[in-house]
This record gives structure tokens, sequence and C-alpha cells, in this order.
């Protein structure tokens, strides 16, 4: 199963629109970050987590040639706003399947009610089929077995996901124990780590580390990278060896 990080920055991207930081004025295409969305795809099935408002790019730059699922963490704008691009998909595949909490699908519909009409739909529009996520209850996508993990961004709910031996968590700031057990075991963790300072509804990058203390994976990468972090690779010399920042483009195998 392959891994590619089709973004790892925050709500902003990196380098923010107008800004003097020294961060987003580097020349290190490592601190180039698009927003976060990662692709998840073996020889039968190829699965997007967030649909950025990046998404274009990150399909024409990753060379993804299909996608089979589309699955949201939550619905806020940076994991969400780039569903209508999904088109040229459609017209190769036809509708494609989207997961998610049912309030994340209610607000979609909302949003993108072109997409959603069931009369008069435009004929351009992207099509898709809604399938709830429901907690503790997981499911297969080709050859991949998917566990929802509940998790709480602030005051809301999000979703992360287990896929196989990989999971996923992004926008997370707190997580039950029970929630934790489902990581158990798990080769690779994605976790998402803000910034140094502490922050209301993402984890901090301390936070971040003692998480994957908890959770004891092979190796953890984190995402969702603020520009005040610092640059990659200063940040990356302080974490330790099992811990690596991840940068828009990395692919791993597991």
């Amino acid at each position: 199963m392959n891994i590619y990080f089709l973004g790892t920055g925050t709500s902003q991207g990196i380098p923010v629109i107008g800004s003097h930081h020294s961060v987003c004025l580097s020349d290190d295409m490592k601190d180039k970050r698009l927003r976060v969305s990662v692709w998840i795809y073996d020889e039968r099935s190829s699965i997007i987590i967030d649909c950025s408002p990046d998404f274009r790019q990150q399909m024409l730059t990753s060379r993804c040639p299909k996608v089979d699922a589309i699955l949201f963490t939550h619905e806020h704008s940076d994991h969400t706003a780039g569903l209508d691009d999904i088109r040229p998909f459609n017209f190769k595949q036809g509708a494609i399947p989207i997961y998610g909490h049912q309030r994340v699908i209610e607000n979609l519909k909302m949003r993108f009610d072109y997409i959603f009409a069931t009369q008069n739909k435009y004929p351009g529009a992207p099509s898709v089929t809604s399938i709830e996520v429901c907690n503790n209850q997981p499911f297969l996508i080709g050859t991949m077995t998917i566990i929802p993990i509940n998790a709480m961004h602030g005051n809301l709910q999000v979703f992360g996901y287990r896929v196989n031996d990989f999971a996923y968590l992004t926008d997370v700031k707190t997580i039950d124990l029970d929630e934790i057990e489902k990581l158990k075991g798990v080769k690779v963790l994605v976790i998402n780590a803000l910034r140094e300072e502490p922050h209301h509804s993402h984890f901090s990058l301390q936070d971040a580390l003692d998480f994957v203390t908890l959770v004891q994976p092979q190796k953890a990468y984190l995402t969702h990278i603020s520009h005040i972090l610092g640059f990659h690779e200063e940040v990356q010399k302080t974490l330790p060896k099992n811990v690596f920042l991840a940068y828009d483009n990395l692919e791993i195998t597991i």
C-alpha cells in the first residue's frame, strides 16, 4: 500500500498570501505546502482523504489516475472546497462514492447543492454517491479495511481513519482512550502538528509527539503544519528518530 502526501499545510497553505514571514519566503520546496490531503492506493484501490481547495493541482502533480472513493474527516473548507474538481474523474468513472459523518454530508449538500440535485441537474456537474460513516462501524473499499477513529477538533467532531496498518488523523485536539486503542499496532501514523505554541483546536508539536509516544507506531509523520512551526529542515533535526515532518509529494510504502 502506498501513501502519497498531496498537501501538508494548514488552512492558509504555505506561503501565506501576502506574508513576509521567513518560512513563507523560503526557497526550500519542503517549506511550500498545499492544503492537507492524502492519497492511499494499491494495485486495486485508490482513495483520497479530504478534497482540499488545491485538489486540481494535487491531482495533476501526483498523476493520480482514478479515485475510487473520497473520505472526509470534517466539513471545514480546507478539507472540502475542492469537491467541484472531481469532474474529470466523473467523466471517466461515473459517480464517486464520498464517505463522511452525516453532518458533513448534509453540510456538503447545502454548500454544493448543484452536485446533489435530483431534478434538472446541470449535465456537467460533478456526481457523487453519499455514504454515512458511523463510529465503531468499519467498512471496506476494495482491498482496504477502513476503521473510523472518532476525535474532537476543539468542539467539533472529526473522523480520522485507520486503513490496514496506516492511520491518518488531522485537525485533532482531543481523543478518547477507547479510540486510541483502535490505533494500536499501526505501522505508520500521520497526525497533525500545527505549531509549537498550544492551540485551542489542533495538536501542538508537543501534543503530537506525546500522542506518538502513546500510540507507538513504527513511524510517525506530522502534517497540517503552519508556517510558524519553522523551517522544515530545522524542525526535522529536533524530532525523534522515528518521527518525520511530512511534506508535499512525499510518497511512502507500507
